[in-house]
């Protein structure tokens, strides 16, 4: 249990820092690889939360349903930040060097 409270608060750490640089940054493309990654740290973090609940929370069937809902959320939510991130990477780096030659 206490190595799964790790990765939960490792995770949301990860998501804030990526939503802070996502905010901050100035380059189009930067911020949807950024919002993609941050999209990433949520789903891992929402999915473990899920997980860390179906088996060490009190079994009713109110949480049994939310940690399902919990679980599926997260999974989506990761997929779908991956399958961004996947696509924005190469545009991104091109970005990033196009901006480093000015």
């Amino acid at each position: 249990m206490s190595i799964l409270v790790f990765f939960i608060v490792i995770l949301f750490a990860f998501y804030l820092f990526y939503k802070t640089k996502y905010f901050r940054s100035s380059r189009p493309v930067e911020k949807k690889w950024l919002g993609a990654k941050s999209n990433i740290a949520l789903g891992l973090f929402v999915f473990l939360f899920g997980i860390n609940h179906l088996f060490f929370i009190s079994q009713t069937t109110v949480t049994l349903i939310v940690s399902v809902i919990f679980i599926a959320y997260g999974g989506v939510f990761t997929w779908v930040g991956y399958k961004k991130y996947k696509h924005y990477l190469p545009f991104a780096a091109e970005e990033a060097e196009s901006y480093s030659i000015k």
